[in-house]
């Protein structure tokens, strides 16, 4: 069982991808529509570090921020907007502060997405919208925040973010980052009304990318007659989006081409493409529609689970065909899934579409499937493109049934909407929508990372960890992890934990390896430093700077290993290998223990503390003190940071503990916070719950092999990942071996060694 982070929850593959698309709808880009990995570098040793170098073209290419002291006009022509790239247009009077996100306009009303507007919302990350949380469709994660503002999903890549909040709420991204905080501030005028944000990215904590904060600051005026204006005083951050989204639901179409295929005998009807036809749809989307022989199987068929039905485009002439394609302009997949229920939550079969710009949403109409999005930067009216398409049944690899080859088509009736705002035009366009995803590179495949580690060094790694000179496309400097579960030189399967081993194949193992990071952490995030700048991590609990407090109020004296960032990262994330996924039969009632993480209540203190004497596991839950009057006191929190060790229950999963050396335990519920102890420690009110270690058998069975037979020894392999053609700095060097050497002393003391870790190539 697989794990992903989404928001603030992680869920298990075993939930199954329909139950994770619905949760988390940021897997449109997941790791989990991979298939077997495949190497996509170079691998040489350092000392004790391994050095992957990728191959050319693995990570795309970055579009950082360039419209610093520059202003977009966009013009209302028609239903669409012209654009300009101006001089700096900059108000220097902002008006007053806003003390919340909704505005409501006296002087005029704004028209926008074919309507006028007297109220809008602002959002603290730096965008405007329209029309109320209720105008959020929640559309491939994106929509409406509870603070108004634009949202993403938490781990969303930026480059795909851009095309998926078309469609979800009327709304203008001015320099829209998740995470960033700071002033707003509002002043109407008779004619406009100008909106200026002063932020900082996210700072301090352990998935930040900076100590200290930063100046971000930049207007946006909205003027009677339509016309907006977003102006970019000062920018330190260099991700973002950029862009206007007005709704377009016309549902207008055109017809672009239609290529017809031979049919087929031997092959299933439902697999057996009979044409494609590609349409404009509001000049703004294509809409692709697969015919196929016979009727397309419904979800009510449980055979269409894992059928998937891939269509290709790009600008330059194929090599391959599109089941095997990795490398083209636009690679749009629709997948059967099962039914699952998982959670108390039920997801009946159904056909979802993944890839950069497409909808979700499939239709089937006898013989035909169809869906529809939107093209990437570079493509415009007139633009001749290579369409090829296949058909596949699942398989380790999957089975092609069906393919198109390549046919040169010219586009008609549309433009993409990304555009590139350093070079628009007044005469380009108009465009209905028009948006810039300013981003780092793309994260490799965790799968590809694992077998180009794997295929060049042997299958001797329990664990992998990466680390990186370059940035990737994602809002958040740390990683969350996954693995096949591997059951480690013995190769067997672990049960009893409440997880399952699966995929070894993807993974290039015969059963060793187990977990790991699923990209890379980059050096300069603070995570990777050896300490907090000079002059911070010295200071105690009561003078340290409200963005470091999370590191020294939780410490005792204030004082602050070395790399405690990275130890709370590679021991929170690897111990995701084990925990935390299991429930507990207690009087015939079954109670969820976490799941993923545990759960708040859950008393889960660490036996093996590795800097405090009071810890709660790097897992979740907490240490709670019983008062004996209905209330209990939260001595240490759910947060792994700063670095903490492992609970019974999380050593005993390891297979380190025997069940006679879990204590009883207890789950609090229905917490209702009361007031805080002398000490500042939260008091909280709860129904208490008793729990033994032979509840937790009774529901997922005894661990398997028990602590007499487990792994005591693990490997994890440091890998320092570098971009085609350079060489790892010495910083990477440096610190990825410091945090190697923590790793190795954090693994020994908080398994009170009873287990070794090495991290040797």
């Amino acid at each position: 069982m697989n794990t992903i982070r989404c928001g603030s929850r992680k869920f298990s593959v075993h939930a199954g991808l329909i139950a994770l698309m619905t949760l988390c709808p940021a897997l449109g880009r997941a790791q989990y529509l991979r298939g077997p990995g495949h190497s996509i570098g170079s691998i040489t040793t350092q000392g004790k570090l391994i050095v992957l170098t990728l191959d050319e073209g693995v990570l795309g290419k970055a579009n950082l921020f360039n419209l610093a002291h520059r202003t977009l006009r966009f013009t209302p022509d028609g239903s669409g907007y012209r654009v300009e790239n101006l001089p700096l247009q900059w108000d220097p009077e902002f008006g007053p502060a806003m003390t919340g996100s909704q505005a409501t306009l006296k002087n005029f009303s704004f028209p926008f997405s074919g309507k006028s507007w007297n109220s809008l919302s602002v959002g603290v990350t730096g965008s405007v919208t329209f029309g109320g949380p209720a105008a959020s469709s929640g559309r491939r994660g994106a929509g409406i925040n509870r603070g108004g503002g634009l949202s993403v999903d938490r781990f969303a890549e930026l480059r795909q973010a851009g095309p998926a909040l078309i469609n979800t709420v009327p709304a203008i991204s001015v320099f829209f980052k998740p995470r960033m905080s700071g002033t707003r501030y509002l002043k109407e005028l008779d004619d406009r009304v100008v909106i200026t944000w002063s932020l900082t990215e996210p700072a301090g904590g352990i998935q930040d990318w900076t100590w200290t904060p930063t100046v971000n600051r930049f207007q946006a005026v909205l003027r009677k007659d339509g016309t907006i204006e977003l102006s970019y005083d000062q920018v330190a951050a260099r991700d973002a989006i950029v862009g206007i989204y007005p709704m377009v639901t016309g549902g207008a179409e055109k017809n672009i081409a239609t290529i017809s295929a031979k049919e087929n005998a031997a092959v299933a009807p439902n697999l057996d493409i009979k044409s494609i036809k590609l349409t404009a749809v509001d000049g703004l989307f294509l809409k692709t529609a697969i015919e196929t022989r016979g009727p397309v199987l419904p979800p009510s068929n449980p055979k269409m689970a894992g059928i998937s039905y891939r269509v290709c485009l790009t600008k330059e002439k194929p090599v391959g065909d599109c089941s095997q394609d990795t490398q083209a302009d636009i690679i749009w997949t629709i997948r059967g899934f099962r039914g699952r229920s998982y959670g108390g939550h039920t997801w009946q079969p159904r056909y979802l579409a993944f890839g950069t710009g497409v909808s979700r949403e499939v239709k089937i109409d006898g013989n035909t499937i169809s869906i529809q999005g939107t093209l990437p930067e570079g493509y415009h009216a007139g633009d001749r493109i290579f369409l090829y398409a296949a058909v596949q049944t699942p398989g380790t690899p999957p089975v092609t049934s069906d393919r198109i080859p390549p046919h040169l088509v010219k586009l008609t009736g549309l433009d993409s909407p990304a555009v590139d705002f350093s070079s628009v035009k007044k005469q380009d366009g108009p465009f209905p929508v028009a948006y810039e995803a300013f981003h780092y590179m793309m994260p490799p495949r965790a799968v590809d990372l694992t077998c180009t580690v794997i295929k060049a060094l042997g299958d001797k790694f329990d664990m992998l960890a990466y680390y990186s000179d370059f940035r990737i496309d994602n809002p958040e400097a740390g990683t969350s992890s996954d693995g096949p579960l591997g059951g480690g030189p013995a190769g067997g399967a672990v049960t009893g934990i409440g997880a399952n081993q699966e995929n070894l194949a993807d993974y290039c193992t015969q059963g060793r390896f187990q977990w790991q990071f699923i990209q890379p952490v980059y050096v300069g995030a603070n995570q990777m430093q050896k300490y907090p700048p000079e002059g911070l991590k010295d200071a105690d609990t009561h003078d340290i700077t409200a963005y470091t407090h999370q590191l020294a109020e939780r410490t005792s004296n204030g004082k602050i290993p070395p790399y405690d960032y990275a130890m709370s990262q590679i021991g929170h994330e690897m111990g995701h290998r084990w925990s935390a996924f299991v429930s507990a039969k207690v009087n015939g009632e079954t109670i969820d223990l976490g799941p993923t993480h545990w759960a708040r209540g859950l008393q889960a203190r660490v036996p093996f503390p590795y800097q405090r004497p009071t810890e709660a596991s790097a897992m979740g839950g907490g240490v709670w003190q019983d008062n004996f009057d209905g209330t209990y006191t939260q001595l240490d929190d759910n947060y792994y940071v700063p670095a903490t060790g492992y609970s019974y229950l999380d050593l005993y999963l390891m297979g380190l503990i025997s069940p006679a050396e879990v204590p009883d335990f207890f789950i609090l519920r229905n917490l209702v916070p009361v007031g805080r102890d002398a000490n500042g420690h939260p008091i909280f009110k709860a129904d208490r719950t008793k729990v033994t270690i032979q509840d937790v058998i009774a529901v997922e069975g005894p661990r398997v092999p028990d602590v007499d037979h487990s792994q005591k020894d693990f490997n994890t392999g440091m890998v320092v990942v570098v971009e085609h053609g350079k060489e790892p700095s010495p910083e990477l060097i440096e610190h990825t071996n410091g945090i190697r050497e923590r790793w190795i002393d954090y693994w020994t003391t908080t398994t009170g060694h009873r287990s070794t870790m090495t991290a040797n190539p």
